[in-house]
């Protein structure tokens, strides 16, 4: 789908400093900008799955977009940026929205939601065989006494990966997550790819993550609901037996507590983990 010229900026915005601080583009889309959504397979573009957060979502700009543009922008913004910092201001000038509240809300996912959490409570049950006995018949407790709990995670399963079996997770209907423990889900956990064919071909969606597994390896596919969010807790990495809690919370990726990967190996005695994708 082409992007289409939005039209001059809003007069609004062209009468505040803040507006022209942010270096807006009255032209947020261009003609000849080509934009397209998440494949619906898992093919591999340019040596890269389609699921990786790090792919490009918007083509290299054509011959066409260069006769539109040929001079230097200034503005340090990309196109979704813009758009985004546009339309706070605007809210925030017509008094719809508060910029302290969405500051606080950002601070809580960047701060006090997210993996790191979900790293603690595996870290924990690696270190102590309790916890983890306890984790296993009643995760949302469990993960509750270390703080862990909220919307998007009332209701927790943890399932654990073993010499003969690796748990993957997906939400089939939506994207249902548990943020409590592992913050806001990835863009490719959402994707009607990833959502169809986690199931219908595991092996084959794990290989595209770069995580190929044993074919004696028995997968386990969870379809997490409304009603019930799974936590994978990984395998502990061999030659970890002396690391604490805090170290061992530094192996664990959010990804290895999805399915998608598998949880990092010291390279060194401090403990620093490699990441395995």
């Amino acid at each position: 789908m082409k992007g289409v010229p939005c039209g001059p900026p809003h007069p609004t915005l062209q009468a505040t400093d803040r507006g022209r601080a942010a270096g807006l583009d009255p032209s947020f889309g261009p003609p000849g900008e080509k934009r397209r959504s998440v494949p619906r397979t898992l093919r591999k573009q340019g040596g890269r799955s389609p699921f990786r957060e790090d792919i490009a979502l918007h083509d290299d700009h054509n011959d066409d977009h260069d006769r539109h543009h040929d001079h230097a922008h200034d503005n340090h913004y990309s196109d979704m940026q813009a758009r985004v910092k546009a339309l706070e201001t605007l809210l925030t000038e017509k008094g719809l929205i508060d910029p302290a509240a969405i500051d606080a809300i950002v601070e809580t996912y960047e701060t006090k939601v997210g993996p790191r959490n979900g790293a603690h409570v595996v870290a924990k049950a690696w270190n102590n065989p309790e916890f983890a006995d306890w984790l296993r018949h009643d995760a949302t407790a469990a993960i509750a006494s270390l703080g862990y709990t909220g919307r998007q995670g009332e209701h927790m399963r943890a399932v654990f990966n073993t010499a003969d079996t690796h748990n993957l997770i997906v939400c089939t209907l939506c994207s249902c997550y548990p943020w409590s423990v592992l913050g806001l889900p990835p863009v490719w956990y959402k994707a009607p790819a990833y959502r169809s064919r986690a199931v219908i071909d595991p092996r084959g969606v794990l290989a595209e993550f770069g995580l190929t597994l044993p074919v004696n390896k028995k997968i386990r596919v969870w379809d997490s609901t409304a009603e019930l969010r799974y936590l994978v807790i990984p395998e502990r990495p061999a030659g970890t037996e002396g690391m604490d809690e805090a170290a061992l919370a530094g192996l664990v990726s959010r990804d290895a507590m999805i399915g998608t990967a598998v949880a990092g190996s010291p390279i060194s005695a401090s403990g620093s983990p490699e990441a395995l994708s």
